[in-house]
């Protein structure tokens, strides 16, 4: 068969590689305003409707060929040789023209390397908003290479490229030189390329404005000899920076965003909840209804129905917490957030790199502890993820959302935003002293120098495409659905048969009593004597030192496989009505649960906060652990995640439940 010829698409952070990649390809990848949102490659066909045959591959950003953290060795590797693929025909650099002396330096180092390249670049309208412009044919004979220019967001100049991409394709295909990897690392060739890039901007940059003194002023602008600062910022970003990156009051906007955002998850999702709620109450009584009473009406009414919504009715708020974040995202806000944070992560021994690990985590701690391989560090890279779980991720939400829903009265739940805000600054105040203690006093956890920095290019704030933010948020949401989905349906049905079986339902007297009440009374009596509750005697010592018993003991274990567990399992074990939706039934069946051995009120204020911290620390999740460990190489820093997280929650637990029952909380 031919060859299909392979194109490479590379380029800076920020710079709108992956943007392009999303036209040629028509897949939605995420893009973002920060290094390493892309940590592994992605290939795909062109479309049809470009009429080009060949493969196209998206790698991570890349500042120069020098690589400094595993994301960039990826990224580098993939240029010289694929492993399916061979040597690419082609490699597309895009090069942020705002920012094009910086740029300019890994399309050179791609050059010398010996690859046939096309420059294009994006940007042009920041750079218009200056007065400037691009001498693109100039640029192109001083280089040797086609140079085009595009704008990725409304995909003005796709088709000039397409036309330039076939012609190159047509030729020889690249030979490059790997071995001059160790050149471009030498300072005295960092040093020329610099000088003659700086050439290169003085005579291809050139003012939109005619006038030979505009001209003049704009050029010396340009030249960094004979300016005070590096480059003129946009002025509306800079303003806008004045505040945000205020070093008081940018904490402070971030703290209210934050609020405001856990606040917006309460109150934006309620009626969502209620609907969804609803739509699976309606849909469990009617499986009963039609079915009758027997087993298989109780597994699919009760197992999978119930089961499933009891955690569905919290994918509005999932998805409310993606879509917010998205924005915050494509504006630009969060490479902000990363300079904010890095002056109080460096005092733990990490630096802003680190935070959209962290910042990741309260969606999922696998993508989260995936990307840092963006830290180059070895040592920061390693405790970042070893604090990663402690990040309250989108699967405990569910959780929360049950027990603060416990807490709070049900015509306030602006209340419920508040104390949610509280639950998310306490994970990160936790994982930011689990950071200092190891980084002060266990050197022994994690053995490597610390000699890392922190430089990040801040993008101009953009408006957010909201077309893009949705899509995004749709695909996270869908994402965690077919993750969750499956987990949630398989342990229903064992959580239903653990209760269900072994089916043993004691005579007892049901006179005067409804038909309704009889089928309620057969499910707790049928549930008594179940394997659930055979294996809930053996959990029950450990429950009852936080006033729980083995009910609760059986959903904890249940949500080691996926948090979000947790609720369903509750829903089963309580044996919720179908009179009611299914959220509601499952707070009455909390309030009136009894502890079995001692006959006292089971769920309490005390032990719903209990719970509540005790799910901020534990490491309840087994995907974590198998990334943590694939990422680590070893089975060492897992292990002791499991061990340090679970145990610690266990035992703040225990504090909390006494020590408020010790104070007339209860």
């Amino acid at each position: 068969m031919p060859e299909i010829p392979l194109i490479n698409l590379v380029g800076p952070p920020n710079s709108g590689k992956t943007t392009l990649f999303n036209i040629f390809s028509g897949k939605h990848f995420k893009t973002v305003n920060y290094p390493g949102s892309t940590v592994e490659y992605s290939s795909s066909d062109f479309l049809d409707k470009f009429n080009i045959k060949a493969k196209i591959l998206d790698s991570p950003g890349l500042i120069s060929l020098n690589a400094n953290s595993p994301d960039e060795e990826v990224a580098v590797e993939s240029l010289f040789y694929q492993p399916n693929n061979g040597i690419p025909n082609l490699i597309l650099v895009t090069a942020d023209a705002s920012q094009i002396t910086r740029h300019l330096l890994l399309t050179k180092q791609i050059i010398e390397a010996g690859f046939k390249v096309v420059l294009v670049l994006t940007m042009i309208d920041i750079l218009n908003r200056k007065n400037l412009k691009v001498n693109t044919k100039l640029l192109s004979e001083i280089l040797g290479i086609d140079v085009v220019t595009v704008n990725a967001r409304t995909e003005e100049g796709i088709d000039d490229l397409i036309r330039v991409i076939k012609k190159n394709l047509s030729g020889a295909k690249s030979t490059p030189e790997y071995q001059r990897l160790n050149e471009f690392k030498e300072k005295e060739y960092l040093i020329k390329t610099y000088e003659d890039i700086e050439k290169i901007v003085n005579q291809v940059i050139e003012p939109l404005n005619p006038d030979i003194q505009n001209a003049n002023r704009q050029l010396n602008i340009l030249n960094p000899l004979l300016r005070e600062s590096t480059q003129k910022p946009d002025a509306l970003t800079l303003k806008i920076d004045k505040i945000l990156l205020h070093k008081y009051f940018g904490f402070i906007f971030f703290l209210i965003m934050m609020g405001a955002i856990f606040t917006s998850i309460f109150w934006l999702a309620a009626p969502l909840m209620d609907l969804v709620d609803t739509l699976f109450s309606i849909l469990a009584s009617y499986a009963s209804e039609t079915l009758g009473n027997n087993w298989y009406s109780d597994l699919i009414s009760d197992g999978i129905i119930s089961g499933t919504g009891a955690v569905l009715i919290f994918l509005p708020q999932i998805l409310i917490l993606f879509l917010i974040l998205g924005l915050l995202e494509d504006t630009g806000y969060l490479a902000r957030g990363a300079m904010l944070i890095d002056k109080p992560l460096s005092k733990i021994g990490l630096n802003g790199k680190s935070f959209v690990p962290m910042l990741s985590g309260f969606a999922c701690a696998i993508p989260a502890i995936l990307s840092t391989r963006t830290i180059s560090n070895r040592r920061e890279r390693l405790l970042t993820i070893f604090i990663i779980p402690l990040m309250s991720c989108s699967a405990r939400l569910p959780v929360y959302v049950l027990l603060i829903a416990y807490l709070i009265p049900s015509d306030r739940p602006w209340l419920g935003g508040f104390i949610l805000s509280f639950v998310y600054l306490v994970s990160i105040i936790l994982s930011v002293i689990v950071a200092y203690v190891i980084n002060k006093f266990n050197k022994s956890l994690i053995k490597e120098k610390d000699d890392s920095s922190f430089i990040l290019e801040l993008p101009t704030y953009k408006l957010p495409k909201l077309r893009v933010v949705l899509r995004n948020s749709f695909e996270n949401s869908k994402e965690y659905i077919l993750r969750a989905g499956p987990i949630i349906l398989v342990l229903s049905l064992i959580i239903w048969s653990l209760t269900y079986l072994p089916n043993n339902v004691p005579d007892f007297d049901k006179t005067g009593l409804t038909e309704d009440e009889i089928v309620q009374l057969e499910k707790a009596e049928r549930i008594s004597n179940s394997y659930a509750a055979k294996i809930g005697t053996f959990i029950e010592p450990i429950m009852h030192p936080l006033g729980l018993d083995w009910r609760v003991g059986v959903s904890l274990i249940a949500a080691f496989a996926a948090r979000e567990v947790f609720v369903s399992s509750m829903a089963l074990i309580f044996k919720v009505t179908d009179d009611e939706n299914i959220q509601t039934s499952l707070l009455t069946a909390m309030r009136n649960a009894k502890v079995e051995s001692t006959g006292e009120p089971l769920f309490t204020k005390a032990t719903s906060i209990g719970l509540i911290f005790f799910f901020i620390f534990a490491l309840q999740c087994i995907s974590t652990l198998a990334v943590s460990r694939k990422e680590t190489g070893s089975w060492r820093i897992p292990i002791l995640q499991l061990v340090i997280f679970t145990s610690t929650a266990y035992v703040f637990t225990f504090i909390i439940v006494n020590l408020l029952k010790s104070i007339g909380i209860n």
